[in-house]
């Protein structure tokens, strides 16, 4: 981000919400209760998955990667956030800023490649009862979770410096955190041939992930229709439900975001739209997953009755 204006090496100032300051004291005592439920929330499904060997199963092996990334992503943008509105200091550095950038961008990028995996695991499970020990074998369902993380990073890095190479004027970021829509707007000079490669990045790492598990679950619907037993209907739908939910809440603000024209993109709305996905979709999380699950039920009262006993 060398940029003609030299003042943005001393950093950013992020506008956040105080262009309605009597929203302010609102949005911090509903964050901190959010962010208090999200790392509960979170914890508590790793917790569980590593205490309780019934939940020791691919799908729970998954959940456990999506609640970590949901617990990261929370925590580099909150404590800033909950910073901002207090109205200690609207300010981050260069460094803060890019670092920033780059986490919520490789963060955001491995959760859309692991919501993909999770479908395919829902597929094998609906459409392949009887090979699925066999598909979903441990080895292979760690190697699917590091493609994730790696696929996204790399995603992240190829971004993030595509996003640094620009010249940027201004040091004024109208949000609550370094997000490229909002970078964007601070470009100095016509950068479309370099908006046009992220852009097809954000296509590879959004749309076609989307596209993907839209795939899964066309054929998990085929799947479904074809079963007799009324019983067998509604535990496929329930080991689907919940995922498309998540998906369904994860893609849409994500193309909203994401997959719109610079020109066309309005701070003011993003920045709640990034509430939104950034602090209430890793919130609902784990109580989509966990609100109708029998095995995680049973799991949380079986530790409770071993800590009373």
């Amino acid at each position: 981000m060398r940029s003609k204006n030299t003042s943005i090496d001393d950093g950013f100032i992020l506008v956040g919400f105080s262009d309605w300051p009597q929203l302010e004291p609102i949005i911090f005592a509903f964050i901190s209760i959010f962010y208090s439920l999200t790392f509960f929330g979170n914890t508590s499904i790793i917790a569980l998955s590593r205490l309780d060997p019934r939940l020791n199963t691919p799908m729970y092996f998954f959940l456990c990667h999506l609640s970590f990334l949901d617990l990261c992503y929370t925590t580099s943008t909150v404590p800033q956030l909950l910073i901002n509105l207090s109205g200690l200091d609207r300010t981050i550095s260069y460094g803060g800023c890019v670092a920033q950038l780059f986490i919520s961008l490789a963060l955001g990028s491995i959760e859309a490649m692991l919501l993909v995996v999770m479908a395919f695991d829902r597929y094998a499970a609906v459409c392949r009862p009887l090979h699925y020990t066999t598909i979903m074998h441990p080895h292979f369902c760690q190697a699917l979770a590091i493609a994730s993380w790696v696929g996204g990073l790399m995603n992240s890095l190829i971004q993030t410096g595509l996003m640094m190479a620009m010249p940027l004027c201004g040091n004024q970021l109208n949000h609550f955190f370094c997000e490229m829509p909002v970078l964007l707007k601070l470009a100095c000079e016509d950068t479309g041939g370099t908006e046009a490669k992220m852009f097809v990045a954000r296509v590879i790492i959004v749309a076609v992930p989307a596209a993907l598990i839209l795939v899964s679950y066309a054929h998990i619907a085929q799947a479904v229709l074809k079963l007799k037993s009324m019983a067998g209907c509604g535990k496929a739908l329930g080991t689907c439900g919940s995922h498309l939910l998540v998906v369904c809440l994860f893609y849409g603000s994500a193309i909203y975001t994401y997959l719109q024209p610079t020109s066309s993109y309005s701070e003011s709305e993003g920045k709640f739209v990034a509430l939104f996905y950034t602090i209430i979709t890793p919130m609902l999380n784990p109580l989509i997953y966990t609100l109708r699950n029998k095995d995680v039920k049973g799991a949380l009262l079986k530790v409770l009755g071993r800590s009373r006993d």
